[in-house]
């Protein structure tokens, strides 16, 4: 069965409800054989990055950057997983108190530096957050899963 694991921090829900809807959107129940599992960015490791098929990552956008917790979370897992996890499809979402592009860009060198492939271009949920920017977190948690589900990733 392959496997989804879900990164995300929030301080003020926005980015939870963003990895709210990426889990939803991986474990939709007409996506068969993909085990989705979900751990806030402190408390996932290299054991649950090496376990994982697939990558879906929620962060906020903090002083133009990914959050402090999330840069934790790579610095952690990034040589230990390195040369381990390359090809591994992952997508990004990013709560975003201004434009995101900080966020993307912090994010992006290291996801291609472990070799991991994005799935969708990221989403970036400024301004009040939409169910449009839900939905297009659910897309991508989706598309993520089924191409696991299918054998494409």
């Amino acid at each position: 069965m392959a496997c989804v694991l879900v990164v995300w921090h929030s301080m003020t829900g926005g980015a939870e409800a963003l990895a709210d809807a990426l889990t939803d959107g991986a474990s939709d129940v007409s996506i068969e054989g993909v085990n989705v599992v979900r751990r806030r960015a402190l408390d996932a490791g290299v054991d649950d990055v090496l376990a994982a098929d697939g990558y879906l990552l929620a962060t906020p956008e903090n002083f133009g950057y990914m959050s402090g917790a999330m840069k934790d979370f790579f610095d952690r897992v990034y040589y230990p997983c390195l040369d381990r996890t390359r090809s591994r499809p992952y997508g990004l979402v990013v709560r975003a108190g201004s434009d995101g592009t900080g966020a993307v860009s912090a994010v992006t060198p290291l996801a291609t530096g472990l070799g991991w492939r994005p799935v969708l271009a990221p989403v970036i949920a400024s301004g009040d957050l939409t169910e449009e920017h839900l939905a297009a977190a659910r897309e991508m948690g989706g598309t993520l899963a089924a191409g696991l589900s299918a054998g494409i990733y």
